[in-house]
C-alpha cells in the first residue's frame, strides 16, 4: 500500500462527513450495487460527496485493505465505515439510515 495513497484516502474521509466509494457516479452507476446503495442515499434527502473507484485505480486498489472491507461500494459517515450495499440497504429499510445520514449532514453544515 502506497503511503501517498493512503493519505489521500484519509483525507478523503476526513473531509467529507458522508462519502461514498463507488463504481461510476451517481448520476451514472456502473454496477447495481452501487446504483441501489446511491439510490438508499439520495432518499435520505442530504447531499453526499463519492469517489469513483473505476477512474482511480490505486484508491480501489488500495481501500479495500485500509478498511478491512473487500467490496464496493463502501460508505463513511463521520469518518466510520457504514458498510456496503447490503448494510446500507437494510439500514434504509428499517429506518436507521435517514437520521444517521441527517446527523451527519447537520453536524457539517454547524461547523
Amino acid at each position: 500500500m502506497s503511503q501517498e495513497v493512503l493519505d489521500t484516502i484519509r483525507e478523503q474521509i476526513d473531509a467529507n462527513p458522508i462519502l461514498l466509494y463507488m463504481k461510476g457516479s451517481p448520476q451514472a452507476p456502473q454496477c447495481g450495487f452501487s446504483a441501489q446503495t446511491v439510490q438508499c442515499l439520495m432518499a435520505c434527502g442530504e447531499r453526499f460527496a463519492y469517489v469513483d473507484i473505476l477512474s482511480h485505480p490505486a484508491i480501489r486498489a488500495t481501500l479495500p485493505q485500509y478498511a478491512n472491507w473487500p467490496t464496493f461500494p463502501q460508505l463513511y459517515v463521520e469518518g466510520e465505515l457504514v458498510g456496503g450495499c447490503d448494510i446500507v440497504t437494510e439500514m434504509y429499510q428499517s429506518g436507521e439510515l435517514e437520521p444517521l445520514v441527517k446527523e451527519a449532514a447537520g453536524r457539517a453544515e454547524d461547523s
